[in-house]
């Protein structure tokens, strides 16, 4: 810590005395620019290996993010311009957080946002919440409205 404190005096930059502490990987984790550094597990085999995934955190943000942008008050919108905006912002969120071990999050990005568009295309086109779920299944929300899934990517460059 006070070598840590040194640096940053030379760099004439303050430490933030409230945000910083000394961790132990891979037995505690930390969160740093949206992303959690510790111990994963590799999907394969179950091996552990200190790595990035994107904290829950941020995972919760951009999940009300969307909610916020299918509320009720757009129903007036057409759908195509509000699938559009939700498409920019899963596609950036997707871009920013596209080291480490993504899949679980990306997949409850996903599954938020199905839902809640469905939960929009109910209120906007005044369908029973019965026969939504058949009318508006992912097939329709991904082929049809051009919803995007985020993906992961082989990022070879990034495992230096």
């Amino acid at each position: 810590m006070a070598v840590m404190r040194g640096i940053m005096e030379r760099l004439k930059l303050t430490v933030n005395e409230e945000k910083t502490h000394v961790c132990r990987l891979p037995e505690q984790s930390f969160d740093f620019l949206g992303y959690t550094v510790g111990q994963v597990y590799w999907p394969a085999n179950g091996r552990a290996y200190v790595g990035l995934q994107p904290s829950k955190k941020s995972v919760r943000k951009v999940c009300r993010e969307i909610s916020a942008m299918t509320q009720a008050r757009y129903c007036v919108q057409e759908t195509e311009q509000r699938v559009a905006i939700l498409n920019r912002k899963i596609g950036g969120w997707a871009n920013y957080f596209c080291l480490g071990l993504v899949s679980k999050a990306y997949r409850t990005v996903t599954s938020h946002t199905e839902r809640r568009l469905r939960q929009w295309l109910r209120r906007k086109h005044k369908v029973q919440s019965a026969t939504a779920r058949k009318r508006y299944n992912e097939r329709y929300l991904h082929d049809v409205l051009g919803l995007i899934r985020p993906y992961s990517r082989d990022f070879s460059w990034a495992k230096a």
